[in-house]
């Protein structure tokens, strides 16, 4: 038997320092690559519009027109949304100040009842309310400023709707002699559409049952806190915490700390019974990422591209699955430890008789 002429060590440690290598040159030109999936991740979601419009005969220039209308709507609303809400949470801050001084000071009073070290006195004493209010303020604000750069979001978008029929017919054509790649392309296509389909829609949902709770509850800004719950559902794993923690802490300082609990309550029953029952039943293996690999991708990517790299999670991980793993029949088994799904064993050829 051949010895192997590489040892899988090295193979394995200079993959993971290109890895390094390639996310560093990422993250230093973050500020082109995060507009730039972004728009990939949306011409790929409005490109059922598009097929549907070539394939009853419309002409070339309604097949670009109306998806890239549908996208550029959709993203001026989500900016106008996200800058009253910004707004809002700027002018109540300050309002909630007196509050927090008095919570601040029950907190310390029970702190020296109950002998707790002075440690943790001084560390209540230090909490600064504006730091804690504009949490939310701070990543709407964030997002604002990624979505703010619309002139090169719009540039690429008009670039790859333009493009789009054209790349379209160029893998048509290329599938006979790449089938792996297209088919990979294929895949990741159909699993961000169906991703982001089913995250609005259940997103939705719970944003509305939220802004009830919240307005039963007497909490401020309903609305508000129902945007950043729909925006925060496509951040995996952690979304629903970053979006429980302002009007949870908003409650607390208008209701004590009885409201504060109902809020949590509330938001962990919706969040159970939508996201963890039934979502997941509509959403099926569409995504074919583990729990583990979803939760790396989401430490990643926030880390390389900030608040929109935490957004696209698993566009960005589903695009580089296909890339690197479903377009390489050889990497079968990769996968399966990517998806948690056991390929199946290859038919043996017949031998020739």
């Amino acid at each position: 038997m051949k010895e192997r002429a590489v040892p899988r060590a090295l193979i394995v440690l200079l993959t993971g320092a290109a890895a390094i290598v390639i996310l560093a040159g990422i993250q230093a030109v973050s500020s082109i690559v995060g507009p730039l999936v972004l728009a990939l991740v949306l011409t790929v979601a409005v490109d059922p519009i598009r097929d549907r419009l070539a394939r009853r005969g419309a002409p070339h220039w309604l097949v670009v027109a109306v998806p890239f209308t549908v996208v550029m709507v959709v993203l001026f609303a989500m900016v106008g949304v996200l800058t009253v809400a910004v707004a809002q949470l700027a002018a109540l801050v300050p309002d909630y100040g007196p509050q927090f001084a008095r919570l601040t000071q029950d907190m310390q009073r029970l702190a020296a009842e109950f002998g707790v070290a002075p440690e943790l006195s001084k560390a209540i004493q230090s909490l600064d309310p504006g730091k804690i209010l504009t949490f939310a303020q701070a990543l709407l604000t964030s997002l604002i400023g990624v979505l703010s750069g619309l002139l090169l979001i719009v540039i690429l978008l008009l670039a790859m709707s333009l493009d789009a029929p054209i790349v379209s017919r160029v893998l048509d054509a290329a599938a006979a002699e790449r089938p792996a790649f297209v088919a990979a392309l294929g895949t990741f296509a159909h699993r961000v559409r169906r991703y982001l389909l089913v995250s609005t829609i259940f997103g939705i949902i719970c944003s509305v049952l939220d802004v009830a709770a919240l307005y039963v509850l007497g909490v401020p800004l309903p609305l508000l806190w129902g945007v950043l719950a729909l925006i925060t559902n496509y951040i995996p794993n952690i979304g629903f915490v970053i979006g429980l923690v302002p009007p949870a802490l908003l409650a607390l300082l208008t209701g004590g700390v009885r409201s504060m609990i109902l809020v949590i309550v509330a938001y962990m029953v919706i969040n159970l019974v939508v996201q963890s029952f039934i979502q997941p039943k509509f959403l099926g293996d569409a995504v074919g990422l583990t729990t583990t690999v979803t939760l790396l991708s989401l430490i990643v990517w926030a880390t390389v591209l900030g608040p929109l790299g935490a957004l696209l999670a698993i566009p960005l991980t589903l695009l580089t699955r296909a890339l690197l793993i479903d377009s390489d029949p050889a990497a079968r088994w990769s996968g399966a430890l990517v998806s948690g799904e056991i390929p199946k064993a290859r038919e043996p050829s017949s031998p020739e008789g």
